[in-house]
């Protein structure tokens, strides 16, 4: 096989680098724009404007290859385009895409801010020639992600940063794997759940719950991805079909290089049996409504 053709299937069946390129920010379909639009217009209704304030906003999912890096990349761009001063942070610090993604300089970065060995304004870059988007990528793997991400350093840097922009966007790791995602819970205005339907399992995304359920009302909601039931029509512009190229994904297979990372928890290594969730919209919520009941049965 040429070299070309490697690079353009990618390994272990997942996207190559150039297919998970073509699914972020101006390179995104018009269907695929379009929701991530809608996807903006509700987050603004869910999280309104407080005289300025800035907001936070993490994007987790249950388990790896559900697409929230993708998500949270696409968000954050979508956000910049109204013109908000926003920044972009890859605290994913075990396994960092961001900056892969987006063809900028993985370190320093987070996790050297938080150590104390480098100020922000050193670590900040810029993408897609975006004044008002800025990224802060995860920088150097530190032995105690869910440590720094709880700390006080966290706190103190996301108040510090709140001074410079309108909107933050924390990409962290699935939250059925690790802990970093309610470690920095408290420095968040609220969470979004990815949900890749036909992928995320029942009992993963119910544990997932299980594990945000101490957030409250800081739980903002679903993205649901690569689904197949949309409306047929969408006015003039014809036919919505799949989300376009978010049916890429497809070709992750089942946790595929997550599986050398089986320390980090029962899915970054182990395969279940459980049944995943359905491809049509209806199922999908009426899975995570199930969910939710459970939950808070339990709490009972």
């Amino acid at each position: 096989m040429s070299k070309e053709k490697r690079k353009a299937i990618g390994q272990n069946g997942e996207p190559s680098l150039r297919e998970q390129r073509s699914m972020l920010c101006e390179n995104l379909s018009f269907i695929s724009a379009e929701a991530y639009k809608q996807m903006r217009a509700n987050l603004l209704f869910a999280l309104p404007d407080q005289e300025g304030e800035c907001r936070a906003v993490g994007v987790t999912s249950s388990i790896r290859g559900e697409g929230k890096s993708t998500t949270a990349i696409n968000l954050a761009y979508t956000l910049a385009e109204t013109g908000k001063m926003v920044l972009l942070i890859d605290a994913d610090m075990r396994v960092p895409t961001v900056a892969k993604k987006l063809a900028i300089t993985g370190k320093p970065g987070l996790s050297n801010v938080l150590a104390g060995l480098c100020t922000p304004d050193k670590v900040v870059q810029t993408s897609y020639n975006m004044s008002n988007w800025h990224i802060m990528p995860a920088g150097d793997i530190p032995p105690n992600p869910s440590e720094l991400l709880g700390s006080e350093q966290m706190g103190k840097l996301l108040k510090d940063l709140a001074a410079t922009y309108e909107f933050i966007v924390v990409d962290l790791p699935p939250a059925n794997i690790v802990s970093d995602a309610l470690a920095v819970s408290p420095w968040v205005n609220g969470l979004l759940v990815v949900v890749r339907a036909g992928y995320t399992e029942k009992q993963a995304l119910t544990e997932c719950m299980r594990n945000l359920q101490v957030l409250g009302n800081k739980l903002l909601g679903f993205v649901l991805t690569d689904t197949e039931q949309m409306p047929k029509r969408y006015g003039k512009y014809g036919r919505y079909g799949r989300y376009s190229k978010y049916g890429k994904y497809g070709k992750y297979g089942r946790y595929s290089k997550y599986q050398k990372y089986s320390s980090y928890g029962y899915y970054y290594g182990k395969k279940s049996t459980a049944k995943p969730v359905s491809k049509t919209v209806e199922t999908v919520r009426q899975t995570v409504e199930q969910a939710v009941q459970e939950n808070a049965e339990e709490r009972k």
